[in-house]
């Protein structure tokens, strides 16, 4: 068997699970989330643990028996606590601004660059710092990225958006090259 596949995964007591055929609902305090299975894998409820099992050992789906099984630990976990991602803007005149539930960013372009989450997710900002939640963990990820690349770590001064926390390795410049360092 797959060994993420065989993983039993732990349910709190705030999830609750339903089956119905291939749709596994997950439902907790913060939201819920549905996942449909592949016919070649089978979810079941035994002893408030969810399992997941496949029908054959061929090679796709031994792994798709452990994706499916992640995506579902993610899931239980995304509704009981919310997914977080952090990042840092760094640069004189970068910064990032709340309208309402839209992020404006300030990143040196001619223009404010306008971010409308997608539904499920919610930023705050602190400073410099950009905090994106959710309860769906690839979505939150998809997000950061998403920002991350409006203006990515220059490698020489630094300047950007880089996640907290995430340490860039500057290069030197002409002048170091110049006095032969």
């Amino acid at each position: 068997m797959s060994r993420i596949g065989k993983k039993e995964i732990e349910i709190d007591g705030n999830v609750k699970i339903s089956i119905a055929g291939k749709n596994v609902l997950i439902s907790g305090p913060n939201g819920q989330e549905q996942i449909k299975l592949p016919d070649v894998l089978t979810a079941k409820i035994n002893d408030s643990k969810l399992i997941v099992d496949r029908i054959n050992d061929k090679k796709e789906t031994k792994s798709l028996h452990g994706l499916f099984r992640q995506l579902l630990a993610n899931a239980t976990k995304g509704v009981t606590e919310n997914y977080q991602k952090q990042l840092e803007i760094k640069g004189v005149g970068y910064r990032a601004i709340q309208d309402g539930e839209k992020l404006v960013l300030s990143l040196g372009y001619s223009h404010p660059v306008e971010i409308i989450p997608p539904e499920g997710i919610k930023f705050t900002i602190a400073k410099n710092i950009i905090t994106i939640e959710g309860l769906n963990k690839q979505k939150v990820g998809q997000m950061a990225a998403h920002l991350r690349s409006l203006r990515p770590p220059d490698p020489y001064k630094g300047k950007g958006i880089r996640y907290l926390g995430e340490n860039i390795k500057l290069k030197p410049g002409k002048t170091a090259k110049a006095t032969g360092e």
